[in-house]
Parts: C-alpha cells; structure tokens; sequence
C-alpha cells in the first residue's frame, strides 16, 4: 500500500508472441560463434564453408539442427512474380471492358445448277463448255427452304404402312403352363450329347486304325510268281524218276508249296538262297 492507503495495481501478464511459440530458425555457424570447448570447435584454418557442411557439422545439445545454407536478406520476397499485363486498377477504373463480337462464318449456299442450265439454254448456250462458262459467270444458289428442309412434294408413302420393328410373335399360354420350353430345352442337350459322343467314338476309331506298311502287306497278301518249268533234254523228257526223298506224294507237294510261297523272299536264280530283307 502507499502512503494514502491505495493498493498498487497488478503488472499485466504479457502475452506470448509468434516468436516465443515457435523461435526462429538458427542461422548457419560462424566462426564468431564456435566457443572453446564446444563440440563444433576445430584446430587449424577454419572456414565459414565448413561449418555449413552438414557431413562435418556436429548437433548441438540441447537445440534443433541449424540450417546449413545462407537465406537472402529481409527484402527478399519468396514466391513468383505476377506481373499484371492488364493494366491492373487504374486500367479497369479508367474504361468499360467491352468484348468485341466474333465475326461468324457465313455459310456457302450451292449453287442451282437446274436453274442455271434453264437460264443457260434461253440464253442461247447448248454445248457443255458453254455451259460450264456460264456457271462460273453467273452464280444462282438454292434457297435456304430447298435444301435444309423436306422437299415440297415427299414421296408418297401407303396408307396402311406401319413404322418401325414389327412385333415378336407372342408366346401361347398354353405352352408356358405346360413347361415346354423346359422339354424342348432338355431334348436339345440330350441331341447335342449324343452328336458329341458319336464324334468322339469315330475320332478313337479313327485313332486306333493303324495303318499297313509295305512289310505287313506283303505278309497279308503274297504276290504270285509266274515260275518257268525248268529246261530238260528232249530224250529225258518221259523218264520216269528212279530216287524220291519224300516220305509220301503228301509231303513232296507241301515242300514244292513252300519253296513257291518263299520265292518272292529269297535270293539267288532258283530262289534257294538267303532271305531278302524289305
């Protein structure tokens, strides 16, 4: 209290700033700032480039890293110019922007070539050149109405004509109570499983059908050999033979058989040699 009785009023509680909440950036190390004893301190020639590299830049205790490269002064401004190219204010307050009209392509009407021959004939013009002269030197074009719209006598469509798609003829009732859309569908699956087993039975037929050589043709079916009877004299001719080595006349033309039936396969002139081999 002061001398007249009054309490002194209470120093107000400053506020915190943008800068107590959150400092600035440390700025990069300088030599001025490197103390004896700390952990960034070097021995011999130390440059400011050094202190930069964040390869040989120790972390302080107790502080966020430093940035390592140098920022522009306060007059710096960050971002991109835009440069106005409109005049800005003072253009837009000065006069009205007016937009100026586009200019629209009128179209080219064709020409009336029916009433430029009419024309061309009266005129007294018969042959095609002439005809092709005068359409360049006089230009007639249809009328809008004439070719944009439908022309004034349309073809004569019948009476009774109907326009679009005709109608699916309509399903009888009596078939979809009766399921027979169901049979029908079922005795078409059953037709196309017997067509595909059918197939398959010729394919395996086809398959296990093996196919003759030349060897087993010539076992199946022995080519007959014309054979020549054997020259003899004249005066031996009705000699009756005096030796037989065959048990019986049975068995002498079962071998005679079987030396015909092995001639086709061996060698030699009177086709007792060694077998072939085909």
């Amino acid at each position: 209290m002061d001398s007249f009785g009054r309490q002194p009023h209470l120093k107000a509680k400053r506020k915190a700033t943008v800068r107590d909440i959150c400092p600035p950036l440390l700025l990069p190390l300088t030599k001025a700032d490197i103390k004896p004893g700390s952990d960034n301190e070097r021995v011999g020639v130390v440059r400011d480039s050094m202190l930069q590299n964040h390869l040989i830049l120790k972390p302080e205790l107790g502080r966020t890293r430093r940035i390592r490269s140098k920022l522009p002064g306060s007059a710096y401004v960050y971002g991109l110019t835009l440069r106005g190219t409109d005049g800005g204010v003072p253009e837009a307050i000065g006069h009205w922007q007016v937009m100026v009209s586009s200019i629209t392509k009128q179209e080219k009407k064709p020409k009336d070539f029916i009433a430029l021959n009419y024309k061309g004939i009266k005129s007294g013009l018969i042959t095609a050149k002439e005809l092709c002269r005068y359409h360049q030197a006089h230009d007639i074009c249809i009328q809008e109405h004439d070719y944009k719209r439908f022309p004034k006598d349309p073809p004569r469509l019948p009476d009774a004509m109907t326009y679009g798609m005709p109608n699916r003829t309509p399903t009888p009732i009596v078939d979809v109570l009766q399921h027979k859309f169901k049979d029908l569908w079922v005795q078409e699956q059953k037709n196309a499983r017997l067509a595909h087993e059918q197939t398959k039975k010729l394919q395996e037929k086809r398959l296990k059908k093996g196919y003759d050589t030349f060897a087993v043709m010539i076992r199946r079916h022995q080519i007959p050999v014309k054979l020549d009877p054997l020259w003899h004299l004249p005066r031996f001719g009705k000699t009756v033979a005096h030796l037989d080595t065959f048990p019986t006349r049975v068995d002498r033309v079962n071998a005679f058989k079987a030396q015909e039936e092995e001639v086709p396969v061996r060698r030699g002139k009177l086709a007792r040699g060694i077998y072939t081999h085909l």
